[in-house]
């Protein structure tokens, strides 16, 4: 059934289109906001999966270039794996998206949204999510919904739903948030300093954009027949419990109480779930038919359930955490710097039984990151990535970067880049690796403490430190316990993961999944606060380890060293085709970068190797003055005409063969050889920029010549050659005393110009 449905939203209009694309799909809705449309289809597989205690979903984003007139760079001229924007805007989809649809469907589930036409007044992401949704509620698969996601901005005060790229990019916030009706489900972002109370109201705006956009799903859903695929809630028979529960019950409540380390749990956690299942298999011994595996899964999940419960209970009752600490307490904070002797910076982070081991490297700005996307190509010199190796947690598996590294390593990215010094001040590329070495708990906010120290270590003027914490909930009924610096099994038996990052000053980035419906805003009040003590008492031991930038970069960074050179010598520099700055950097071992204003940069590991550099760079752009001695190199030997010579880098003359030597040159060739050095007397520079080049001035007086004779022939050897139209120059001179061919001046093949190329052929800047 085709459907067509559209509302002003915000000035714009935003519509949803079912039954006209993809109608093999259980859902399909074209979404368009402006010129930005996106395709979404949600399908399910008619097969199911047994035995699986995981929602199989998964998501896909995808943006086809030619959406805004662009065809993708490379070899293959096509769209290949996710880019990691695409990574960032899939799990967009897919955290608000997996929590309303219930666990107990077990088949594979593929959400699948494409970008087709782009308009960068409309960012597509947040389309993508509202048209999973809708998508989701046209089909037959069950689905909780809807859900609605908006992006807020704020600009000079002013919140703005759905920015646009550029007012993105003016905003000092950026919130992603999804909800329902009646609660936030999901929110992301990034802000300068911001307080708790303006998170609150951004957050209070951008609820009520999402119920507009709801309201649009549910509009769409009108007139449509729809009937859900029924799913069978997976029920543990209360029987199974009570076998579980009277068997392990004592071993599970010291169990739960034990104020142990993640490994001790883990074993404990082994050894009862082994003990649980022989109880409830010893039972059912004697029964033939039964199912062995549906009875080991039932006591598994008993047991889950029946540890879940009691966990929540000692927390709100009695207050006391799996580890012992209080509901506001941080676990134990060790800062290490200068751990690894040859990296630009780095810092080892440990909290608890979480530790973050971060490098910073300094690059130039030929290290910087192409961004290729929809939008007009651009450069990141500031990079963070990520890694979650399987050693970290006690196991063992495949290596590889997954979608939850690029998530956790882009939000530690966006805590960080708030305080990263102006690009004028400090050129470096800068990349932060960090490796998760031991995790139980929240290794995202590990990373960006254990960053911002890396930063102040290698010498990165950092305008402040930085620090994270994860925090959590547990709410029953009226009780509510928000938990500081939460561990992995408070994360995984809670109801709330909030990560919130900042400065002494205000919060920088935050991302928050919620597993509950309908967060009372008194509650989130209180974990922004208790975020802000923990996030204050991080940043004091991070300070008593090292609280300012150092004042100089590591001796291994490269340094960069600057100078001005006059425009019309840029191409001088650079030289035909880039030949001469790559001689430059070769022999010097840098880096060089030009701008069009003529300033050059010099990025060198020593200081000698910048000053090589420089002072090749002032010889090129040097004027070569009459009178002054050069050493020369030779370049090409002309028979019957003389040698090129070059007297400074990208600067040549012609050594005509009257000058050569005092005695008369038959054959050039068996005089002087290319790749010959000498000194050599620039004697005139001519109207034209031709160079006129002596080498017999400065050689010794020929044998039984007299010195009257001598000073004579010396005289005439400088004197300046006749004008092109064959009368004398203004300046005077005549013809060689010796008789022989007057010399003409430089180089003909060399051009006005001592650069070589003009200057819009230059090559591009190295």
């Amino acid at each position: 059934m085709y459907k067509y449905t559209e509302i002003d939203f915000d000035g714009k209009k935003y519509s949803l289109e079912s039954g006209k694309y993809a109608k093999f799909a259980n859902g399909a809705v074209m979404v368009r906001c402006g010129d930005t449309m996106v395709l979404v289809t949600a399908t399910a597989s008619s097969e199911t999966k047994e035995n699986i205690d995981f929602l199989p979903l998964s998501v896909e984003y995808k943006e086809k270039l030619a959406s805004s007139g662009k065809i993708p760079g490379g070899f293959l001229k096509r769209e290949t794996r996710p880019s990691d924007h695409e990574v960032l805007c899939a799990r967009l989809i897919d955290r608000p998206i997996r929590p309303m649809i219930t666990k107990a469907w077990n088949h594979e589930t593929q959400i699948i949204a494409t970008v087709y036409s782009y308009d960068p007044e409309c960012m597509p992401d947040t389309l993508a999510a509202v048209g999973a949704s809708a998508a989701l509620m046209i089909s037959d698969i069950p689905f909780n919904g809807p859900i609605s996601e908006v992006r807020v901005g704020r600009v000079d005060g002013k919140f703005i739903v759905n920015p646009s790229e550029v007012q993105t990019a003016a905003a000092d916030l950026e919130m992603t948030v999804a909800g329902t009706d009646t609660a936030i489900t999901m929110v992301e972002g990034e802000a300068h300093e911001l307080s708790e109370d303006e998170f609150l109201v951004a957050l209070e705006f951008a609820h009520a954009k999402i119920k507009e956009l709801n309201g649009l799903q549910k509009l769409h859903l009108e007139g449509i027949e729809i009937i859900k695929q029924e799913v069978v809630e997976k029920i543990i028979p209360a029987e199974i419990i009570e076998i579980v529960k009277e068997n392990i019950e004592k071993e599970l409540f010291e169990f739960v109480h034990a104020q142990s380390t993640k490994k001790e749990r883990t074993l404990y956690r082994s050894a009862i779930k082994d003990k649980a299942v022989e109880s409830v298999l010893a039972k059912y011994a004697d029964d033939l038919e039964v199912d062995v595996a549906k009875l080991t899964s039932d006591a598994k999940k008993a047991l889950d359930e029946l540890e879940r419960n009691m966990m929540r209970s000692m927390i709100l009752d009695e207050k006391i955490r799996l580890d012992g600490r209080k509901t506001n307490e941080i676990r134990g904070i060790v800062c290490e710097t200068n751990v690894l002797p040859r990296t630009h910076g780095c810092a080892l982070f440990t909290r608890g039984e979480t530790q973050s081991l971060s490098t910073v490297t300094l690059g130039t700005t030929r290290d910087e990151q192409m961004i290729d996307g929809l939008s007009l190509t651009r450069t990141e010199n500031f990079m963070l990535h990520y890694n979650f190796p399987p050693f970290c947690v006690g196991e063992t598996g495949r290596m590889g970067v997954s979608r939850r590294e690029v998530g956790h390593g882009h939000l530690a990215w966006r805590a960080l880049k708030a305080y990263m010094p102006e690009k004028d001040g400090f050129p470096y590329t800068i990349r932060i690796i960090s490796d998760i070495l031991e995790s139980n708990g929240s290794s995202s906010m590990a990373t960006v403490c254990a960053g911002s120290l890396a930063l102040f270590e290698a010498g990165v003027p950092m305008k402040k430190q930085v620090a994270g914490i994860a925090m959590g909930l547990i709410a029953e009924g009226d009780k509510y316990a928000v938990l500081s610096d939460i561990l992995g099994d408070e994360d995984h038996l809670g109801d709330m993961d909030f990560k919130v990052a900042g400065s002494t000053d205000g919060i920088t980035a935050f991302q928050m999944d919620i597993k509950v419906e309908g967060l009372p805003i008194e509650i989130m009040k209180s974990a922004l606060a208790q975020a802000r003590e923990g996030r204050l008492h991080i940043l004091g031991i991070m300070n008593k380890t090292i609280d300012t930038p150092k004042e100089d970069v590591s001796p291994y960074a490269p340094r960069f060293f600057t100078i001005k050179i006059p425009v019309d010598c840029i191409g001088a520099v650079i030289g035909s085709g880039g030949e001469t700055i790559r001689g430059i950097c070769k022999d010097a071992e840098v880096e060089i970068n030009i701008e069009d204003d003529g300033t050059v940069t010099i990025a060198a590991v020593t200081k000698e190797n910048a000053d090589k550099a420089r002072a090749i760079i002032e010889m090129i752009i040097k004027k070569p003055e009459v009178g002054e001695i050069y050493e020369a190199k030779v370049i090409d030997v002309r028979e019957g005409l003389g040698a090129i010579c070059e007297i400074m880098p990208g600067t040549k003359g012609l050594l005509h063969v009257s000058q050569i030597a005092w005695e008369r040159v038959e054959n050039v060739g068996d005089v002087l050889h290319v790749g010959d050095k000498f000194d050599i007397k620039l004697i005139e520079v001519q109207r034209d920029g031709k160079l006129r080049l002596s080498r017999k001035i400065l050689l010794p007086k020929p044998e039984g010549m007299s010195d009257e004779h001598f000073e004579e022939m010396k005289r005439r050897a400088v004197e300046p050659a006749p004008s092109r139209d064959g009368g004398r120059d203004s300046r005077g001179g005549g013809r060689d005393s010796r008789g022989g061919d007057r010399d003409r001046g430089g180089d003909r093949d060399r051009g006005g110009d001592r650069g070589g190329d003009r200057r819009d052929s230059r090559p591009p800047r190295h």
